[in-house]
């Protein structure tokens, strides 16, 4: 790759002339501009994006938390995330915390010691379940962070996720009211808010249903031992003629467990998983699903940290935005 300075020396003008030229300045000719611009096409130029960021002190660079690089809800978000980076010519870092506070604050030093411009973050379980969230509070300015899905009360900033007991009160009611008299809710992730909104946003449902409390059927899938043999035990003993799993995990092996059970029984009962398309196809029948907008929920994130990054004004606002999810029925 060639610099600045060879390009200049080649073209026998200035290292700023070739530098206004690439940037598109307005006091270089056109001609000048052309030139430039196909001798560094053909020399490979790369601007060094580094040296450019000290200068300006901005490094157009957001870093990214996310809690687990398996879960595909993450990936599409940052799918989401990248697109709109990209757009606005921003690069992205992201790291793994693998649902610990303390990879977590190591990830958050991490980037910030690597002079990222911002952060997108989606908090631990861990540091949702014990509320500790110092490492963020005392490292990360707030106009210079944006939480998306995993969401904290306690850090004053700007957030996007869904709303989880609205989404989920509507599918409950939703299947109440197309005759199902026996709906089951399963959760992996009570610990954490998104969990205990869509539980509470199940139970709504009921309560104004008037559905009796011995009709009301929940499992907690927590604890990963013997998680298959939990659910099968679970089936026989539960008639559940329709379950809402408040992760993807749970409504995949929960219809998966239920086809080993009894195929008959399988295609009757109703499961709905906050999941998509891609992962439904990973069961029989096809899962119903709640579609969370996880590529818009990124973009959003993105979009709303750019925003304020490159906003002369401290005064505004944080925001709490909403992104709408839907629900896909295959029956």
């Amino acid at each position: 790759m060639s610099s600045l300075k060879e390009l200049a020396k080649l073209l026998g003008v200035s290292i700023s002339t070739v530098s206004k030229a690439l940037n598109n300045a307005d006091d270089i000719s056109e001609n000048t501009k052309i030139r430039v611009r196909e001798l560094a096409e053909a020399m490979n130029y790369q601007p060094n994006k580094m040296g450019a960021g000290l200068r300006n002190k901005k490094s157009k660079t957001i870093g990214v938390i996310i809690p687990d690089i398996l879960n595909s809800f993450f990936a599409e978000v940052l799918f989401g995330i990248e697109k709109q980076c990209s757009k606005k010519g921003y690069d992205t870092l992201v790291c793994i915390s693998n649902e610990m506070t303390k990879k977590e604050a190591e990830k958050v030093r991490l980037l910030k010691s690597g002079s990222v411009d911002g952060f997108l973050i989606s908090l631990a379980a861990q540091t949702l379940k014990n509320g500790d969230i110092n490492h963020i509070k005392n490292n990360i300015d707030p106009q210079k962070l944006v939480l998306f899905d995993r969401l904290s009360d306690q850090i004053n900033c700007d957030r996007v996720g869904v709303d989880d007991q609205k989404i989920t009160y509507q599918v409950t009611k939703q299947l109440i009211e197309k005759g199902y008299k026996k709906i089951a809710f399963l959760s992996s992730i009570n610990n954490l808010n998104l969990g205990k909104d869509r539980k509470k946003g199940y139970l709504k449902a009921l309560s104004e249903y008037s559905i009796a409390k011995e009709n009301i059927m929940e499992l907690s899938l927590e604890s990963r031992a013997a998680m298959h043999k939990k659910l099968v035990d679970w089936i026989q003993k539960n008639p559940a003629d329709a379950v809402i799993a408040a992760d993807n995990s749970s409504g995949i092996m929960f219809q998966n467990c239920l086809l080993t059970q009894n195929l008959r029984k399988a295609k009757k009962v109703t499961v709905i998983g906050f999941s998509n398309d891609k992962n439904a196809l990973l069961t029989f029948p096809k899962m119903n699903y709640i579609d969370q907008n996880a590529s818009m929920i990124g973009e959003k994130a993105a979009e709303l940290l750019i925003k304020r990054l490159e906003s002369n004004s401290k005064e505004l606002p944080f925001v709490d935005v909403k992104i709408d999810a839907k629900v896909n029925f295959f029956e």
